[in-house]
């Protein structure tokens, strides 16, 4: 009897939190360069004696979905897609340098040119880049910055990072949603990288196929609890029939 609660107990909590991954993926359907969060289930089996035969069903991330994201004309200088596989560097929470495909910058009130959401990008020397204040920035196909203040020539104020993930080290994500190489190393600059200006990497989240995965999750849980109902239905009638016997 407790195989099948061991095996419906584990099940419900797998299902419990592939509805927590579909659900941030949904949430963030209109993120920039966001990377859908796959998920799958494995059985592990129960160490100890006499549990050999009870399996746990658990909920396993598989990475991320790497398909890019549709591409969303802004027209703004500040705007850039990057082109194939590469990425932009940026100096994460922990001050280590991370990925991402968000390509909307901007500048902060001292001067440094960051992310929409706050990431200080990195130059591909590897630090951070200062922009003097009051100037127009724009970007070039291969990610060079130039300022220009006022009626004055434009200056080259440097080159964004572009970093370009190997199948030797490829990049995963973080509970903070930037991306690291699985070495933990940074990765090298690519020179040979472009970007597309005036356009911004959308989400690659389907809405229409998470909503239906949550939909399946959610049933899938009610099976599993219907499976923990049967099983103390069976244990009572089992009781009730022993007391007979006695």
């Amino acid at each position: 009897m407790d195989r099948l609660i061991y095996t419906a107990m584990t099940g419900a909590n797998a299902a419990q939190h592939r509805q927590s991954v579909l659900a941030n993926n949904l949430a963030n359907a209109s993120t920039n360069g966001f990377r859908a969060e796959l998920s799958t289930f494995r059985a592990v089996p129960l160490r100890g004696d006499g549990t050999s035969t009870r399996v746990f069903a658990l909920e396993a991330t598989a990475g991320h979905l790497n398909t890019p994201g549709s591409a969303q004309r802004t027209g703004r200088d500040m705007d850039a897609m990057a082109e194939g596989n590469a990425w932009f560097a940026v100096q994460g929470l922990d001050g280590t340098e991370t990925y991402t495909r968000n390509g909307a910058f901007e500048v902060s009130p001292d001067g440094t040119l960051m992310t929409s959401n706050g990431m200080t990008v990195y130059s591909d020397g590897g630090a951070p880049i200062a922009v003097p204040p009051g100037s127009n920035v724009s970007i070039g196909n291969d990610g060079s910055l130039t300022a220009k203040v006022g009626n004055q020539p434009a200056n080259a104020i440097g080159r964004l990072k572009l970093a370009t993930p190997t199948a030797d080290d490829p990049l995963k994500r973080g509970e903070d949603g930037l991306f690291r190489t699985t070495s933990g190393d940074p990765l090298p600059n690519d020179t040979s990288a472009r970007v597309r200006v005036g356009v911004l990497e959308g989400s690659n989240v389907s809405p229409i196929e998470t909503m239906v995965g949550m939909i399946q999750t959610a049933r899938q849980f009610e099976v599993q609890m219907k499976l923990l109902q049967s099983a103390e239905s069976n244990d009572k009638s089992a009781g009730q029939l022993l007391g007979l016997q006695g």
